[in-house]
């Protein structure tokens, strides 16, 4: 609110144009504010947020964004709150890298789906995950493990000092950088 030098009518008011809750306000009493125009942008004085509709901002390697494709879900880990775990959908991905300590990275977005019990703030850092592909209830082992024979066919040794260890010509699928899954070749009967 304002008022006019010499008047004692109300000269602007300022509405916010959402329904949300005030993260910032920029301006202190008294100070000079100009509205916005064709020629100015005008005076920020508060920065206003729907805190129901966050987003995820990251950005990815262009090694990786080739396999993104927008409404892939994401697996948000939040500094703040580590041991919880936030969903989210890919829904922006930049058609445009930049460079960045030397490497190319897109910019992602991506909208975060809210927990009841858990409230989110604007400006925390998270890192994301994202599933390209997932299955549940194989048989896996620990990735170390695997060896590789000089024709590029993947095997494990199996057996025991006593008996003697012996190859085994393995299958592979999935692997998350720990363990990988085994499609056919040891049979654990």
């Amino acid at each position: 609110k304002g008022v006019a030098s010499k008047s004692n009518q109300i000269a602007n008011i300022v509405r916010s144009t959402i329904d949300g809750m005030v993260l910032d306000v920029t301006v202190e009493v008294g100070s000079a504010v100009i509205e916005r125009n064709n020629f100015n942008e005008g005076t920020v004085i508060a920065e206003v947020a729907n805190m129901d509709d966050l987003v995820f901002e990251g950005n990815i390697d262009e090694s990786d964004v080739g396999q993104l494709k927008k409404g892939m879900k994401l697996e948000l880990t939040v500094g703040a709150i580590e041991k919880t775990k936030f969903e989210a959908t890919l829904d922006f991905i930049a058609p445009k890298g930049v460079v960045e300590s030397g490497s190319v990275k897109f910019e992602i977005i991506a909208n975060v789906q809210q927990q009841k019990d858990i409230f989110l703030r604007a400006g925390y850092s998270a890192s994301a995950d994202i599933i390209l592909e997932q299955k549940k209830q194989v048989l896996a082992i620990m990735e170390r493990d695997l060896l590789f024979a000089e024709d590029g066919r993947c095997y494990v040794e199996t057996g025991t000092i006593e008996t003697g260890f012996k190859k085994a010509y393995v299958k592979i699928g999935l692997s998350d950088g720990i363990q990988i899954e085994i499609l056919e070749g040891i049979d654990l009967k």
